[in-house]
């Protein structure tokens, strides 16, 4: 192979990478790309951890946040950011009245 056809091939592997770039960073403006890991291993022994992200359209996003198993709903815009609910408990207290299933006193006999 001639050097010329090389140079051709490492000019088209540049333009395929500065491609692959510059899609990343529009993706990334645009709000496709999670710019955080949630859930992870690393996350969860944090006082302050983003729950979950959920894109509502083009331009804003509910987000839970969690702090000190508190989590807060909040809307993020581009003009404002709206808290929708707070003090959402982690884990909502369990009843503990017991509940039967039975319907008066009457048992049957086979």
């Amino acid at each position: 192979m001639e050097v010329s056809a090389y140079f051709q091939y490492i000019l088209a592997l540049m333009f395929v990478l500065a491609l692959i770039l510059i899609i990343a960073y529009g993706a990334k403006k645009l709000g496709l790309m999670a710019r955080v890991t949630t859930g992870s291993a690393k996350t969860q022994d944090k006082r302050l951890n983003i729950v979950e992200i959920l894109p509502v359209d083009a331009r804003r996003k509910l987000m839970i946040i969690r702090r000190d198993d508190v989590e807060h709903l909040i809307m993020l815009g581009l003009d404002q950011d709206i808290i929708i609910e707070q003090n959402i408990q982690k884990n909502p207290p369990q009843t503990t009245g017991h509940t039967s299933n039975k319907i008066g006193n009457r048992t049957e006999n086979s």
